[in-house]
Protein backbone atom coordinates (compact mmCIF):
# COMPACT_ATOMS: atom_id res chain seq x y z
CA UNK A 1 0.00 0.00 0.00
CA UNK A 2 1.55 3.02 -1.30
CA UNK A 3 -0.59 5.56 0.77
CA UNK A 4 -2.51 5.65 3.78
CA UNK A 5 -5.70 4.37 2.71
CA UNK A 6 -7.28 2.20 5.50
CA UNK A 7 -8.11 -1.05 3.55
CA UNK A 8 -9.53 -3.75 6.60
CA UNK A 9 -8.29 -7.23 5.63
CA UNK A 10 -11.39 -9.09 5.73
CA UNK A 11 -13.22 -7.12 2.90
CA UNK A 12 -12.77 -9.36 -0.34
CA UNK A 13 -13.79 -11.82 1.37
CA UNK A 14 -17.18 -9.98 2.43
CA UNK A 15 -17.41 -8.40 -0.80
CA UNK A 16 -17.51 -11.97 -2.47
CA UNK A 17 -20.28 -13.01 -0.51
CA UNK A 18 -21.97 -10.06 -1.06
CA UNK A 19 -22.02 -11.08 -4.82
CA UNK A 20 -22.90 -14.51 -3.70
CA UNK A 21 -25.91 -13.42 -1.82
CA UNK A 22 -24.44 -14.97 1.44
CA UNK A 23 -23.72 -11.73 3.14
CA UNK A 24 -26.92 -9.70 3.96
CA UNK A 25 -26.45 -5.66 4.10
CA UNK A 26 -26.77 -4.08 7.27
CA UNK A 27 -28.90 -0.58 7.75
CA UNK A 28 -26.38 2.01 8.09
CA UNK A 29 -26.82 4.09 10.96
CA UNK A 30 -27.30 8.17 11.08
CA UNK A 31 -23.88 9.84 12.16
CA UNK A 32 -22.69 13.23 12.30
CA UNK A 33 -18.77 14.49 11.71
CA UNK A 34 -17.61 17.78 12.03
CA UNK A 35 -14.10 18.85 10.21
CA UNK A 36 -13.46 21.31 12.97
CA UNK A 37 -11.42 24.47 11.32
CA UNK A 38 -9.42 27.70 12.32
CA UNK A 39 -7.19 30.00 11.08
CA UNK A 40 -3.19 28.77 12.08
CA UNK A 41 -1.36 31.14 13.89
CA UNK A 42 0.95 33.77 12.54
CA UNK A 43 3.79 31.83 13.94
CA UNK A 44 3.01 28.50 12.09
CA UNK A 45 2.58 30.02 8.59
CA UNK A 46 -1.00 31.02 8.82
CA UNK A 47 -3.62 29.11 6.32
CA UNK A 48 -6.15 27.21 7.26
CA UNK A 49 -6.16 23.95 9.59
CA UNK A 50 -8.24 21.23 10.78
CA UNK A 51 -8.32 19.56 13.95
CA UNK A 52 -8.12 15.69 13.80
CA UNK A 53 -7.85 12.49 16.35
CA UNK A 54 -6.21 9.30 15.60
CA UNK A 55 -9.07 6.44 16.53
CA UNK A 56 -7.29 4.00 19.64
CA UNK A 57 -5.68 0.84 18.32
CA UNK A 58 -8.52 -1.14 20.30
CA UNK A 59 -11.57 0.59 18.53
CA UNK A 60 -13.25 -1.66 16.32
CA UNK A 61 -14.06 0.42 13.48
CA UNK A 62 -11.16 1.97 11.80
CA UNK A 63 -8.77 1.65 14.34
CA UNK A 64 -5.67 4.13 14.53
CA UNK A 65 -7.12 5.69 11.52
CA UNK A 66 -7.06 9.76 11.64
CA UNK A 67 -10.75 11.04 11.60
CA UNK A 68 -12.56 13.82 12.63
CA UNK A 69 -14.92 14.31 15.64
CA UNK A 70 -18.56 12.25 14.62
CA UNK A 71 -20.62 9.53 15.83
CA UNK A 72 -23.92 8.11 15.78
CA UNK A 73 -27.26 10.00 16.07
CA UNK A 74 -28.66 9.65 19.76
CA UNK A 75 -32.46 9.07 18.54
CA UNK A 76 -33.84 10.51 21.46
CA UNK A 77 -32.92 13.77 19.61
CA UNK A 78 -35.45 13.44 16.63
CA UNK A 79 -38.31 13.18 19.27
CA UNK A 80 -37.82 16.64 21.97
CA UNK A 81 -37.11 19.95 20.29
CA UNK A 82 -34.55 22.17 21.41
CA UNK A 83 -33.54 26.07 21.76
CA UNK A 84 -32.42 26.69 17.72
CA UNK A 85 -30.49 29.65 16.67
CA UNK A 86 -29.80 29.89 12.53
CA UNK A 87 -31.47 28.15 10.08
CA UNK A 88 -34.78 26.53 10.53
CA UNK A 89 -35.43 23.04 10.58
CA UNK A 90 -37.23 22.99 7.66
CA UNK A 91 -34.15 24.31 5.88
CA UNK A 92 -31.78 21.97 7.59
CA UNK A 93 -34.88 19.19 6.40
CA UNK A 94 -34.48 20.23 2.52
CA UNK A 95 -30.65 20.55 2.62
CA UNK A 96 -30.11 17.25 4.53
CA UNK A 97 -32.63 15.90 2.81
CA UNK A 98 -34.17 14.24 5.34
CA UNK A 99 -37.80 14.63 7.35
CA UNK A 100 -37.36 17.60 9.83
CA UNK A 101 -37.40 15.46 12.84
CA UNK A 102 -34.32 13.69 11.79
CA UNK A 103 -32.64 17.06 10.29
CA UNK A 104 -32.56 18.20 14.45
CA UNK A 105 -31.12 15.11 15.40
CA UNK A 106 -28.40 15.11 12.97
CA UNK A 107 -27.56 18.48 13.82
CA UNK A 108 -27.49 17.88 16.92
CA UNK A 109 -25.26 14.49 16.77
CA UNK A 110 -22.79 17.00 15.26
CA UNK A 111 -22.69 19.75 17.43
CA UNK A 112 -22.75 16.85 20.79
CA UNK A 113 -19.93 14.66 19.15
CA UNK A 114 -17.62 18.00 18.78
CA UNK A 115 -18.09 18.55 22.75
CA UNK A 116 -17.75 15.38 23.29
CA UNK A 117 -14.80 14.43 21.45
CA UNK A 118 -13.20 18.15 21.20
CA UNK A 119 -14.63 20.12 23.98
CA UNK A 120 -15.69 22.19 21.65
CA UNK A 121 -19.58 23.24 22.15
CA UNK A 122 -21.78 25.10 19.17
CA UNK A 123 -24.18 26.94 21.43
CA UNK A 124 -24.30 30.12 23.99
CA UNK A 125 -26.97 31.40 26.46
CA UNK A 126 -28.78 33.26 23.81
CA UNK A 127 -29.40 32.92 19.84
CA UNK A 128 -26.68 35.37 18.69
CA UNK A 129 -23.88 34.65 21.36
CA UNK A 130 -21.36 31.14 22.22
CA UNK A 131 -20.12 30.00 25.52
CA UNK A 132 -16.10 31.04 25.45
CA UNK A 133 -14.64 28.12 27.87
CA UNK A 134 -15.79 24.86 28.29
CA UNK A 135 -13.46 23.99 30.89
CA UNK A 136 -13.86 22.94 34.59
CA UNK A 137 -15.80 20.09 36.52
CA UNK A 138 -19.04 20.98 35.64
CA UNK A 139 -18.29 20.66 32.11
CA UNK A 140 -16.66 17.79 32.06
CA UNK A 141 -18.90 15.66 34.22
CA UNK A 142 -21.83 16.75 31.25
CA UNK A 143 -19.43 15.67 28.65
CA UNK A 144 -18.92 12.28 30.62
CA UNK A 145 -22.53 11.98 31.34
CA UNK A 146 -23.65 12.82 27.18
CA UNK A 147 -20.97 10.16 26.08
CA UNK A 148 -22.02 7.40 28.22
CA UNK A 149 -25.51 8.50 26.94
CA UNK A 150 -27.36 9.14 30.54
CA UNK A 151 -28.10 12.88 29.26
CA UNK A 152 -29.27 13.30 26.25
CA UNK A 153 -28.44 16.50 23.84
CA UNK A 154 -31.46 18.08 24.60
CA UNK A 155 -31.77 17.42 28.11
CA UNK A 156 -28.16 19.09 28.34
CA UNK A 157 -28.93 22.28 26.71
CA UNK A 158 -32.13 22.64 28.62
CA UNK A 159 -30.32 22.14 32.01
CA UNK A 160 -27.73 24.63 31.15
CA UNK A 161 -30.06 26.90 29.06
CA UNK A 162 -28.18 27.11 26.02
CA UNK A 163 -29.72 27.41 22.45
CA UNK A 164 -28.12 25.54 19.69
CA UNK A 165 -26.43 27.46 16.87
CA UNK A 166 -27.16 25.43 13.50
CA UNK A 167 -25.80 29.15 11.58
CA UNK A 168 -22.41 27.62 12.71
CA UNK A 169 -22.46 24.85 10.84
CA UNK A 170 -22.00 24.16 7.03
CA UNK A 171 -22.79 21.00 5.42
CA UNK A 172 -20.51 19.80 3.77
CA UNK A 173 -20.67 16.22 2.27
CA UNK A 174 -22.62 13.00 2.91
CA UNK A 175 -20.93 9.27 2.77
CA UNK A 176 -22.47 6.16 3.35
CA UNK A 177 -20.43 2.92 4.68
CA UNK A 178 -20.14 0.07 1.58
CA UNK A 179 -22.39 -2.89 2.16
CA UNK A 180 -20.30 -5.52 2.50
CA UNK A 181 -19.28 -3.21 5.89
CA UNK A 182 -20.69 -5.21 9.51
CA UNK A 183 -20.91 -1.32 11.02
CA UNK A 184 -22.18 0.77 8.75
CA UNK A 185 -23.52 4.57 8.91
CA UNK A 186 -24.72 6.99 6.89
CA UNK A 187 -22.38 9.87 7.37
CA UNK A 188 -23.32 13.61 6.84
CA UNK A 189 -19.88 15.62 7.26
CA UNK A 190 -20.14 19.15 8.15
CA UNK A 191 -17.80 22.18 8.53
CA UNK A 192 -17.53 24.55 11.76
CA UNK A 193 -15.29 27.75 12.75
CA UNK A 194 -13.43 27.11 16.30
CA UNK A 195 -15.43 29.83 18.35
CA UNK A 196 -13.33 32.30 19.74
CA UNK A 197 -12.50 31.85 23.56
CA UNK A 198 -12.91 28.31 23.30
CA UNK A 199 -9.84 25.48 22.60
CA UNK A 200 -9.96 21.69 21.78
CA UNK A 201 -9.71 19.18 24.17
CA UNK A 202 -6.93 16.04 24.04
CA UNK A 203 -8.69 13.56 26.46
CA UNK A 204 -10.86 12.16 23.79
CA UNK A 205 -11.95 8.47 24.86
CA UNK A 206 -11.88 7.55 21.10
CA UNK A 207 -8.62 8.86 20.47
CA UNK A 208 -4.90 8.81 21.51
CA UNK A 209 -3.41 11.54 19.83
CA UNK A 210 -5.16 14.68 18.47
CA UNK A 211 -3.37 17.51 15.96
CA UNK A 212 -4.09 20.47 14.61
CA UNK A 213 -2.76 20.13 10.92
CA UNK A 214 -3.27 21.93 7.38
CA UNK A 215 -5.51 19.56 5.04
CA UNK A 216 -2.67 19.88 2.51
CA UNK A 217 -0.17 18.79 4.89
CA UNK A 218 -2.40 16.20 6.13
CA UNK A 219 -3.21 14.98 2.38
CA UNK A 220 0.47 14.62 1.60
CA UNK A 221 1.16 12.66 4.63
CA UNK A 222 -1.52 10.35 3.72
CA UNK A 223 0.04 10.19 0.57
CA UNK A 224 3.41 9.03 1.44
CA UNK A 225 1.90 6.21 3.78
CA UNK A 226 2.42 8.32 6.96
CA UNK A 227 -0.62 9.16 7.99
CA UNK A 228 -3.99 6.56 7.48
CA UNK A 229 -7.64 7.45 6.78
CA UNK A 230 -10.63 5.84 5.61
CA UNK A 231 -11.91 7.14 2.24
CA UNK A 232 -13.95 9.81 3.10
CA UNK A 233 -11.84 11.53 5.03
CA UNK A 234 -8.96 12.03 2.96
CA UNK A 235 -11.62 12.94 0.13
CA UNK A 236 -13.41 15.67 2.31
CA UNK A 237 -9.56 16.83 3.33
CA UNK A 238 -8.72 16.98 -0.02
CA UNK A 239 -11.90 19.64 -1.00
CA UNK A 240 -10.66 21.90 1.95
CA UNK A 241 -7.56 22.95 0.11
CA UNK A 242 -7.60 26.15 -1.78
CA UNK A 243 -9.69 27.60 1.55
CA UNK A 244 -7.25 30.02 3.24
CA UNK A 245 -9.29 30.74 5.94
CA UNK A 246 -12.47 29.29 8.34
CA UNK A 247 -14.57 32.07 7.56
CA UNK A 248 -13.86 31.16 3.80
CA UNK A 249 -14.72 27.25 4.27
CA UNK A 250 -17.20 28.12 5.83
CA UNK A 251 -18.85 30.25 2.91
CA UNK A 252 -18.06 27.79 0.51
CA UNK A 253 -19.98 25.12 2.35
CA UNK A 254 -23.60 26.35 0.48
CA UNK A 255 -22.51 25.21 -2.49
CA UNK A 256 -21.14 21.80 -1.64
CA UNK A 257 -22.89 18.64 -3.39
CA UNK A 258 -24.72 16.46 -0.35
CA UNK A 259 -25.19 13.53 -3.08
CA UNK A 260 -24.58 10.24 -1.26
CA UNK A 261 -21.14 8.71 -1.84
CA UNK A 262 -21.57 4.55 -1.74
CA UNK A 263 -19.28 1.85 -2.65
CA UNK A 264 -19.69 -0.08 -5.70
CA UNK A 265 -18.39 -3.54 -5.80
CA UNK A 266 -18.70 -5.31 -9.18
CA UNK A 267 -17.03 -8.50 -10.84
CA UNK A 268 -14.90 -7.78 -13.94
CA UNK A 269 -12.13 -9.84 -16.00
CA UNK A 270 -11.79 -12.33 -12.87
CA UNK A 271 -11.76 -9.70 -10.80
CA UNK A 272 -14.16 -7.82 -7.97
CA UNK A 273 -12.96 -3.69 -8.36
CA UNK A 274 -14.14 -1.99 -5.14
CA UNK A 275 -14.77 1.88 -6.45
CA UNK A 276 -16.14 4.81 -5.18
CA UNK A 277 -18.25 7.34 -8.07
CA UNK A 278 -16.53 10.20 -8.55
CA UNK A 279 -13.50 9.31 -6.07
CA UNK A 280 -11.12 7.22 -8.64
CA UNK A 281 -8.24 7.26 -6.21
CA UNK A 282 -9.63 4.53 -3.47
CA UNK A 283 -10.50 1.77 -6.62
CA UNK A 284 -9.59 -1.54 -5.94
CA UNK A 285 -9.04 -4.55 -7.69
CA UNK A 286 -9.19 -7.55 -6.05
CA UNK A 287 -8.89 -11.17 -7.32
CA UNK A 288 -12.22 -13.90 -6.87
CA UNK A 289 -9.83 -16.54 -6.23
CA UNK A 290 -8.89 -15.90 -3.20
CA UNK A 291 -8.03 -13.27 -0.21
CA UNK A 292 -6.17 -10.14 -1.23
Amino acid sequence: MSNGQWYPPEWPDRIRALAAGTLTAATPRRAATVMLLRDAPDASGGGLEVHMLRRRTSMAFAAGAYAYPGGGVDPRDDDRQVRWAGPSRQWWAERLGVPEEEAQAIVCAAVRETFEEAGVLLAGPAPDSVVDDTTGARWQADRQALIARDLSFAEFLQRRGLVLRSDLLGAWARWITPEFEPRRYDTWFFAAALPAGQRTSDDSTEADRTVWIGPDRAAAAYDRGELTMMPPTIATLRTLSGHRTAHDALAGAASRDLTPVLAQARLEAGEVVLSWPGHDEFTKHIPTGGSN
